[in-house]
C-alpha cells in the first residue's frame, strides 16, 4: 500500500510540474507574440499615414508568422510540438511567398513555393515521419512514406517550373536526367528494407543497382543531348569509361557471393547446434 501511495504521489508531483511548465511556456509564448506584434503595428501606422494602402503591412504580417512558428508554437502547443512547429513553419514561408508575389504582381509563386516545399520536405520529412501523430499512422512504412514525399514534391517542383518557363523539351530533359536517380533511391530503399538477406548481399545489390542504372541513365542523357541539344556536356558524359562500371558491378557481385557464403555458413552452424 505504501508503495502504491508513493507512486501516486510521484505521479501527482510530475503532473503539477508539467502543468506549471505548460503555463510558463504559454505565458512566454504570449509575451514573445506581443513582441512580434510591434513591427506589425509600426508598418500598419506607416502605411495608413502614407495613404498608399496596406502593402508592406501584409508583407510584414506574413513575415512575422515565421518566427512565431519557431518560437511561439512550440511554447504554446500542448502536444505534438515538433510536428506543429515544422508544419506551421512551412505554411508561414509559403504564405510569405504568396503575399510577396501578390504585392509585386509576379507570376513566380508556384515555382518558388514548390521549390521551397521540396527543400523543406528533404529537411523535415524524416523528423515528421518519426514523431507523433504521423508515426502512429505510418508504423513500419516510414521509409516508403519519406521517399514518396521526396518523389511527389520533386515532380511537383519540376512541373511548376516547366509550366512557368514554357520551354519546349524541358520536361523530357529534366525527367531523363533526374528520374533515373530517383529509381536508384527507391530500389536501394526496397533492397535495404525488404530484401531478406544479410548486409553483404544488400550492399552488393545496392552497388550493382546504382552502377547499372547510372550507366543506363548516362547513356540516356547522352542520347537525349545528341538528338536534342548541342552542348559540351555530351563530350563529358560520352567519355565515361565503361570499364569502371564493370569493375564496380564486379565488386557488387563479390559482395553478394560473400554474403551468400556467410549466410550458408551461419545456417549450417545453427543446424549443428
Amino acid at each position: 500500500m505504501k508503495y502504491d501511495c508513493d507512486i501516486k504521489e510521484k505521479g501527482n508531483v510530475i503532473d503539477k510540474q508539467s502543468k506549471f511548465f505548460e503555463r510558463k511556456g504559454a505565458l512566454a509564448g504570449i509575451i514573445i507574440a506581443g513582441v512580434f506584434m510591434i513591427p506589425i503595428l509600426i508598418c500598419l501606422i506607416v502605411d495608413l499615414a502614407s495613404g498608399n494602402g496596406l502593402g508592406w503591412f501584409f508583407i510584414v504580417l506574413a513575415a512575422m508568422f515565421i518566427p512565431t512558428s519557431l518560437f511561439v508554437v512550440p511554447l504554446m502547443a500542448p502536444k505534438n510540438k515538433m510536428f506543429l512547429t515544422m508544419s506551421s513553419f512551412t505554411l508561414s514561408i509559403i504564405l510569405l511567398l504568396a503575399v510577396c508575389c501578390i504585392y509585386s504582381g509576379g507570376s513566380w509563386f508556384f515555382v518558388a513555393a514548390s521549390s521551397v516545399l521540396f527543400g523543406l520536405t528533404i529537411c523535415f520529412a524524416p523528423f515528421i515521419a518519426c514523431r507523433r501523430p504521423v508515426n502512429a499512422y505510418l508504423k513500419n512504412s516510414k521509409g516508403l512514406a519519406i521517399m514518396g514525399a521526396y518523389t511527389f514534391t520533386y515532380i511537383l517542383m519540376i512541373v511548376c517550373i516547366g509550366l512557368h518557363i514554357d520551354v519546349p523539351g524541358f520536361f523530357a530533359e529534366a525527367f531523363s536526367i533526374s528520374l533515373p536517380y530517383f529509381i536508384v533511391a527507391w530500389l536501394m530503399l526496397l533492397i535495404i528494407r525488404y530484401l531478406p538477406a544479410n548486409g553483404f548481399v544488400k550492399a552488393g545489390c545496392c552497388i550493382a543497382t546504382f552502377l547499372v542504372i547510372s550507366y543506363l541513365a548516362t547513356f540516356g542523357i547522352v542520347h537525349f543531348m545528341v538528338n536534342n541539344v548541342e552542348t559540351d556536356a555530351v563530350v563529358v558524359y560520352s567519355q565515361l569509361p565503361f570499364a569502371d562500371y564493370l569493375v564496380g558491378i564486379g565488386i557488387g557481385v563479390v559482395f553478394v557471393v560473400i554474403g551468400l557464403i556467410v549466410g550458408k555458413s551461419g545456417v549450417k552452424k545453427e543446424e549443428n547446434q
